[in-house]
């Protein structure tokens, strides 16, 4: 870690939607306060959105560069901005500093915080990839499973009706697997994650807010 007073923890979009960068950075600074410092970079050879494997496998060449365009900040730990932990194993093994996937976070908070979670993200083109994520997490045995709320990601903070359609599925998912945690399976959900209501004694994760707090945890 720096000698820098706090540590600087960096949060990599793999798309191009600056407007995303800029709200997870905005989720992150509130969840942990003065403990760290966050900073957004934006992978703007990127797709606009990451919807299935196709757009990831897109995104991964400009990730790469943001990735080095990190570590010559001097950040501490890194970000994945993206719920499907796109470059997750590549990255752990070659950046050289902690490296944080943020859906890979959002489980591990979620099947804490209860004996089972469930996943609502955006489209059903998400679901395989998100499922075999949490397959390779070993984390399938406390997933109740993945839904997609049909509502597309550069959608998802446009205006009432995605807030709406999020919570109907919200509402959707409790009553199928009653007791289990609902993690927002998308960063551009961040937004959405301060207004949607959990139902019953159920608790909903945000992704970005575990990965920041994650990346407190990892470091020395």
């Amino acid at each position: 870690m720096s000698t820098r007073a706090k540590p600087r923890i960096a949060i990599l979009n793999p798309n191009s939607t600056q407007r995303m960068t800029d709200e997870m950075v905005a989720s992150a600074r509130v969840a942990i306060g003065d403990m760290a410092e966050v900073i957004g970079l934006t992978n703007h050879r990127g797709p606009a959105s990451i919807q299935g494997p196709e757009d990831a496998e897109r995104c991964l060449e400009g990730l790469f560069a943001v990735v080095e365009e990190a570590r010559g900040m001097g950040v501490d730990a890194i970000v994945i901005g993206c719920f499907d932990d796109t470059g997750l194993a590549t990255l752990r093994a070659t950046a050289g500093l902690p490296v944080i996937g943020m859906g890979e976070a959002g489980c591990i908070a979620g099947s804490l915080a209860s004996q089972a979670f469930a996943v609502v993200t955006s489209l059903d083109v998400s679901v395989p990839v998100i499922a075999d994520n949490i397959r390779a997490m070993r984390l399938e045995d406390r997933c109740a499973g993945v839904h997609a709320s049909g509502v597309p990601v550069l959608d998802l903070n446009d205006g009432p009706d995605s807030i709406r359609r999020v919570q109907e599925a919200v509402d959707r998912v409790a009553a199928l697997h009653p007791g289990s945690s609902i993690v927002l399976g998308c960063g551009g959900m961040t937004v959405l994650a301060r207004r949607i209501e959990a139902p019953g004694n159920a608790r909903v994760i945000d992704p970005v807010v575990a990965a920041a707090h994650m990346c407190l945890a990892a470091l020395p």
